[in-house]
């Protein structure tokens, strides 16, 4: 970074300023607990002369125990894109204007979770229902270890609750589908072939002003071997259009190949959830009572509210232990 043509090239060098981040993000706390430790064996030897520092012996300890919990999560961060920035798009699936309501609320979680963790963020993608909600949106999260945390948050979430969008006041059922990718640099080697690509320009959706309506300056890229598609409308230039969709194609498909890199390490984690009804892996209840359960690690709040401000590590950490180490935080019965 020091040197003098390091900000030559802008995206590189933001690449090498997340990697430091990365780094950091792990270096730091574990200097900080190995200097905790050496405190507190000081404090020890004088809390036995001193009645007084004796008190804070017992604080101290417990201090240093949450940082090792602490360093003991980012220690499951081990796989080779999980320093990554994360990419997360959101559908509405079953149940309506209630899903499409639904989607916008997990969108909000998903922000104000990347916010109080000093995340940067953007809105790649934003396609607005026209009676409430959206139909689907894009995000990229940037920061250290971003897609190592959120890569759990893959699958369907359900939510049950009293419909606002019922006049007769009836419980509705309504589901979306989350899906995360690790966004990578420019320079990782990621074959796209040509002729494996079908490119379809169409016209952007939602608020931005008469010019979405006069120009078709979104873009929809579909990888035909994988059958995988992206949609992009965040920019005004199709041009630009492009470049991010291409982006967010790169991710996709490194994602698939970070799986199945997975699958061949451990058998057990080929039982992942699929993004399809019935295959939820986290449930949201509003009605008759207020609870988050978590159906494969068994993690459980009994906060809505707080879930929805953006309070979801818990619910992180719980999937890093369950996945690497097997371990289950609660209940797994069925609710």
């Amino acid at each position: 970074m020091g040197q003098p043509n390091f900000w030559d090239n802008q995206e590189r060098a933001q690449d090498v300023v997340r990697k430091l981040k990365s780094l950091k993000a792990l270096t730091k706390p574990l200097e900080e607990a190995v200097t905790a430790d050496d405190d507190l064996g000081v404090m020890v030897e004088m809390g036995e002369e001193d009645e007084s520092l004796a008190a804070e012996v017992l604080p101290a300890i417990e201090t240093l125990e949450k940082s090792l919990e602490d360093l003991e999560v980012k220690a499951l961060l081990s796989g080779p894109l999980d320093p990554n920035s994360a990419l997360i798009t959101i559908n509405a699936r079953d149940g309506g204007t209630d899903a499409n309501d639904w989607a916008e609320m997990l969108l909000r979680m998903y922000l104000s979770w990347a916010k109080s963790n000093e995340y940067d963020t953007e809105i790649l993608d934003r396609q607005d229902n026209e009676e409430a909600g959206i139909n689907s949106a894009t995000i990229a999260v940037r920061g250290p270890m971003a897609y190592g945390y959120l890569k759990g948050e893959a699958g369907i979430h359900r939510l049950v609750r009293i419909s606002p969008f019922n006049s007769e006041g009836k419980r509705q059922t309504s589901f979306a589908a989350v899906d995360v990718s690790p966004e990578v640099a420019d320079d990782v080697e990621i074959e796209i072939r040509d002729e494996d690509l079908e490119e379809q320009a169409i016209r952007s959706s939602g608020p931005g002003g008469q010019h979405v309506n006069k120009t078709s300056s979104a873009i929809r890229l579909r990888h035909i071997p994988t059958n995988t598609m992206v949609v992009c409308q965040a920019e005004r230039s199709q041009h630009k259009n492009r470049l991010m969709a291409m982006k967010m194609l790169r991710a996709r498909l490194a994602r698939v190949e970070e799986e199945k890199r997975e699958a061949e390490q451990a058998a057990k984690y080929t039982s992942r959830p699929k993004v399809g009804f019935g295959s939820q892996i986290r449930s949201y209840f509003l009605h008759p009572d207020q609870r988050v359960k978590d159906s494969r690690t068994g993690y459980y709040m009994g906060s809505f509210h707080s879930v929805l401000d953006g309070n979801i590590q818990g619910f992180l950490d719980a999937y890093l232990r369950y996945r690497v180490k097997g371990e289950i935080a609660g209940s797994t019965e069925e609710d």
